[in-house]
């Protein structure tokens, strides 16, 4: 078999695993979707028996999972408790900005933590270098909530530049001003993203580059007069790219994790806040959609970063 085969049963059968465990802890949490019917004195007994029969919610706990994999298998992921549309609408709506949001902040902070890493150990014990971690380790340090409020209280409030929330104005724009008013709009969440994921990459990227500049071929090279910014293109960054797309890949789950407190706080309609409403009305459909979603994207995240790492390295192709 393969390696691409290989890494297509090693996602389903984490897919597979995911699901299991996902699918018990939801099933696990105190109250349903439908305690508050049962509170309620003018609903009777046999209308919440009947939506319990309709969602299949009846059944034993073994035969409803069995029941979800066979309907995750055709693509359904059933119907929502809230709505009564189908989970699968309900995520393909929201999805894309999602997407957008984590993928631009993922690009800028591989570029930004890879430059300011490499900058800071070139400057080592410098200016530059106690600049860098210090910003690193507020980034580290700060959790994105607070950062997102201390920023709408000050530029959105206080000096009214951005938006408090949304993704356009009230009024909505038409060609080119339209993706202005979305850049306006996401400049404070993606900046909430991108300052809390450069921290601990930078330090690691500062941490390995540091390492390389010990290394024998570093001082042969300068020895022969080669310029730093040869040494960096040449020298530094190809033995570098490995290991911080490794550990880039290892940090998918908290960057796209990340989103869900974004999107709450910024109220962007994407599949964070999707997930936030959805866990307190307890509409388990949904949960579990947006869940095994952000499995596979984590998966194929991880997958796609392997493949980088033979492509940076072919003679890993032969093992």
């Amino acid at each position: 078999m393969g390696l691409l085969g290989r890494k297509l049963l090693y996602i389903v059968g984490m897919l597979l695993l995911i699901s299991l465990i996902s699918f018990l802890a939801v099933h696990a949490a105190p109250n349903s979707f439908f305690a508050a019917g049962e509170l309620n004195p003018n609903i009777d007994k046999e209308a919440i028996a009947h939506l319990k029969a309709v969602y299949g919610l009846d059944k034993p706990l073994w035969e409803q999972y069995l029941r979800w994999v066979w309907a995750l298998l055709h693509l359904d992921f059933g119907l929502s408790f809230a709505s009564g549309k189908p989970v699968s609408q309900e995520i393909l709506s929201r999805l894309p900005i999602t997407l957008t949001l984590n993928l631009l902040s993922m690009t800028a902070v591989f570029f930004l933590a890879l430059r300011l890493g490499i900058t800071a150990a070139f400057a080592h014990e410098q200016a530059k270098d106690r600049a860098v971690k210090q910003i690193s380790l507020i980034s580290f340090a700060m959790p994105s909530f607070y950062l997102a409020l201390l920023l709408i209280l000050f530029f959105a409030l206080k000096l009214g530049w951005f938006p408090i929330s949304g993704l356009q104005s009230v009024e909505p724009k038409s060609g080119l001003w339209r993706w202005v008013d979305y850049a306006w709009h996401l400049a404070l969440p993606l900046f909430v993203m991108i300052f809390g994921g450069i921290g601990g990459l930078t330090m690691y990227v500062r941490s390995l580059t540091l390492e390389i500049l010990k290394s024998d071929y570093i001082f042969f090279a300068r020895a022969r007069g080669i310029d730093e910014a040869t040494i960096r293109r040449r020298f530094v960054r190809p033995n570098l790219l490995p290991s911080f797309i490794t550990i880039l890949g290892l940090s998918l789950p908290g960057i796209i994790g990340g989103s869900v407190i974004i999107e709450s706080i910024f109220s962007i309609n994407g599949m964070g806040l999707l997930f936030y409403q959805s866990a307190l009305s307890r509409d388990y459909p949904v949960i579990m959609g947006i869940l095994i979603i952000t499995a596979f994207l984590t998966l194929l995240g991880n997958v796609l970063a392997d493949l980088a790492l033979l492509r940076l390295n072919p003679y890993a192709k032969r093992h």
